[in-house]
């Protein structure tokens, strides 16, 4: 005769699955850095981007003073206050924590292309379809497109587009044209 021993249940200790090792080059979660190293750079490329348009206007371009304004003071205006965004980033970056930048190299020449297409159909095609062009193709810098959205944004800024060309500006800029 054969005897079966059976085992009391035994409490588990610890979590029920078995914890995850994390590799050097694992960087699929968000992990906290010290400082916001992204508003950090951010607001460093603003300050440098603010300093040289203000020191290019003065230097080349008559500023004027504020009775008199010159055609370089608003070049000098707006490199003030691009150095002035920039520093109100920078600082408190660098008081709070950030969490890893995710690069995505593909990003910057969809909107690049979607400039240039926007280029290429508003002669032959017309504003509508250059709008279009300029939505859909930067939308493909986005992780996650959402149709919905994107065809409400295209319609908005058609509407916005004929609204300021067309009826407030009156241009005669083809809104949709059929070349062939």
């Amino acid at each position: 005769m054969a005897t079966i021993a059976v085992q009391a249940p035994q409490k588990r200790r610890g979590p029920a699955v078995a914890p995850r090792v994390r590799r050097k080059h694992d960087r699929s979660d968000n992990q906290m850095l010290k400082r916001d190293y992204r508003d950090m750079v951010a607001g460093a490329l603003l300050c440098a981007a603010g300093l040289f348009i203000t020191l290019y206007a003065i230097h080349n371009y008559q500023v004027g003073t504020l009775r008199r304004m010159g055609p370089g003071m608003f070049p000098m205006g707006t490199g003030v206050l691009l150095t002035f965004f920039g520093i109100m980033l920078f600082i408190p970056a660098l008081f709070r924590p950030g969490s890893r930048v995710s690069l995505r190299f593909w990003s910057p020449l969809f909107v690049l292309s979607s400039i240039a297409a926007f280029a290429l159909l508003v002669g032959p095609f017309g504003l509508f379809p250059a709008v279009m062009g300029v939505v859909v193709i930067s939308s493909m810098a986005e992780l996650e497109i959402r149709p919905a959205s994107l065809a409400g944004l295209v319609a908005a800024l058609c509407t916005m587009a004929w609204l300021i060309f067309k009826v407030g500006l009156g241009l005669s800029l083809p809104m949709l044209n059929w070349p062939f």
